[in-house]
């Protein structure tokens, strides 16, 4: 088997900030994540995997992380509706194809701001612009078909567009597309796509969300699949003080700073159980 993966999972703004804490966290008590051998991100977690295989420290963008709220960051409302919307289209459906395909529908027909608006975004926050070393997957789903896409350093596709089509969460932000197809957020097949991560030895997962519904598959139902392959997992998943700092937002950057915070608190709590792992 090949050695380590670090799997980054989706969870809006306070996800990239919680992430980024756990990860600081985890290096100051001496478990440095960033070695991992393959890193997959989801969402937000595709924007935290690039950090990661970016190479800035990780005490550099925990205090960004920790910085407060911007005049120019943007407040979005991950709100009940949208989950209604959610749930309505994957109802009475056990394909995750059909599902995908539902969620799709629903993300081209949301009113949005434009692709180009919302890339420039990603073009002033990245911290690469260009592919960097290391074996990175970011993960997306198509919009028509619902079919659940990879993409790397192979795939012909821009870090921008790869990284912009993980994050595009349908009814909030707009599908990207990329050689004629539109895609959307990785989330909407699984809040980490951690089956990404078979074949490797030790795999920890970080994941603000972890809860699956109908056809979106669940972050327990993942992990025991790996675990029956032969890796030895960890899961690492927001305590009650996290999920108090993230709130019910998740994409309100006004919650950024005490969710990054939180985050490098709690991996006080985690560095034990993930130095058995990662450094057994």
């Amino acid at each position: 088997m090949a050695d380590k993966a670090l799997v980054l999972g989706g969870g809006g703004l306070t996800g990239i900030a919680w992430e980024t804490g756990i990860l600081a966290g985890l290096a100051e008590h001496g478990v440095d994540l960033t070695d991992a051998d393959l890193v997959v991100g989801t969402s937000a977690g595709s924007v935290v995997g690039v950090d990661v295989r970016a190479g800035k420290p990780l005490a550099e963008l925990f205090e960004a992380q920790s910085a407060p709220m911007a005049a120019t960051e943007i407040y979005a409302k991950m709100g009940r509706s949208v989950m209604l919307r959610y749930a309505m289209a994957v109802t009475f459906t056990r394909k995750p194809l059909v599902a995908g395909r539902r969620i799709g529908k629903l993300a081209l027909r949301s009113k949005t701001e434009t692709e180009a608006e919302r890339r420039r975004i990603f073009e002033t926050r990245m911290s690469a612009l260009e592919w960097p070393v290391g074996d990175l997957k970011i993960t997306a789903v198509e919009t028509l078909s619902g079919e659940f896409i990879v993409f790397d350093a192979n795939s012909g596709v821009s870090l921008i567009d790869a990284v912009g089509a993980s994050c595009a969460v349908p009814g909030i932000w707009p599908p990207v597309t990329i050689m004629g197809k539109r895609y959307m957020d990785g989330g909407m097949r699984s809040a980490t796509n951690a089956d990404l991560a078979a074949g490797y030895e030790r795999v920890v997962i970080i994941a603000p969300l972890h809860q699956g519904f109908g056809p979106i598959a669940s972050v327990a139902s993942q992990v025991g699949q790996l675990e029956r392959q032969g890796s030895q997992v960890l899961v690492i998943k927001p305590d009650d003080a996290a999920l108090e700092a993230i709130g019910k937002n998740v994409l309100d950057p006004g919650h950024r700073p005490a969710a990054a915070a939180a985050g490098y608190a709690q991996a006080a709590a985690e560095v034990a159980a993930v130095a058995a792992i990662w450094n057994g």
